[in-house]
């Protein structure tokens, strides 16, 4: 993992690894979806931080993926591993298991709209007319 020279990096993935989110498999979470980006090689893309509580405890196990910002909920290593070859990977981000994601602001995901108690629903944010 490239940590020195950040050049070339085309994803920051953030792994909560607060209290909680640790109960939940955080360091397990956190070897996962490492060993899967080396693995893949994207070392040279995809950059990881460990961090303290992101403040959603009741998604555990938290993962956020940067600049695209999806909010992941509930990761496992199983999870995570998909994470980095679908999303890392492909590009293609796994909406299912977002609550969160970054549409020029944060808007919750359809699932997150039942899961989650605070945030903008995407509808309004549709509703006054942003563009996507």
């Amino acid at each position: 993992m490239a940590t020195w020279d950040l050049r070339g990096m085309k994803h920051h993935v953030l792994i909560c690894n607060g209290g909680t989110c640790l109960r939940h498999g955080g360091d397990d979470v956190t070897t996962a979806v490492r060993e899967e980006i080396a693995r893949l090689g994207l070392d040279d893309a995809v950059h990881t931080t460990r961090t303290r509580c992101n403040g959603r405890c009741q998604d555990a196990c938290v993962m956020i993926v940067y600049p695209d910002g999806v909010w992941y909920r509930q990761m496992t290593p199983e999870k995570a591993k998909e994470v980095a070859r679908v999303h890392l990977g492909e590009g293609v981000p796994l909406r299912e298991w977002a609550t969160y994601e970054y549409e020029g602001e944060l808007v919750l995901t359809p699932i997150g709209e039942r899961e989650a108690a605070s945030g903008k629903r995407k509808n309004e944010h549709i509703e006054k007319g942003a563009s996507r």
